[in-house]
């Protein structure tokens, strides 16, 4: 019987829009991961929910049990008050990030995820580690475009 997996997120952001960067920690068992990315313009939602959906992605077995811990009210109460699946059926109409909700759903339903909010910056060691990842992504010389922020400000 496989146990539950915990994912970690955090994110930064210089501006609002501006650079951006997640960090995520994957831990099951003994096992661990790390994950960063940085973008050159973005908005801190964009980075809160990329984080979770880039968590999820990284799991391998479909149905997995997975608690994710986030310092997120946009994406905790989007889903934990339902709100997400109402703006689902109404097609996203009138919603901010469309691309990434649509990309949340899909994985969130190849697994059994349950999302808790904490309080960020209060000593939560993985919290911690995430923001330093966070931080670290989003201020690399080489930062990614993130596609679907621009083409939304283009329409």
């Amino acid at each position: 019987m496989q146990g539950e997996i915990t994912i970690y997120t955090d994110v930064a952001a210089s501006g609002n829009p501006g650079p951006g960067g997640y960090g995520v920690v994957l831990i099951y068992g003994k096992h661990r991961l790390e994950k960063a990315g940085g973008f050159r313009l973005t908005t801190n939602n964009r980075m809160e929910l990329l984080a979770v959906i880039c968590g999820l992605e990284a799991l391998k077995i479909p149905g997995s049990k997975v608690v994710v811990y986030t310092d997120s009210r946009y994406v905790s109460e989007a889903v934990n008050q339902g709100w997400l699946f109402q703006w689902e059926k109404n097609g996203f109409k009138k919603k901010k990030n469309p691309d990434l909700w649509k990309r949340f759903l899909e994985i969130y339903r190849e697994h059994k995820v349950r999302i808790v909010w904490i309080k960020g910056h209060a000593n939560n060691t993985e919290n911690e580690r995430c923001d330093r990842l966070a931080v670290e992504a989003s201020a690399g010389s080489n930062l990614a475009e993130d596609t679907g922020y621009t083409e939304a400000r283009e329409n």
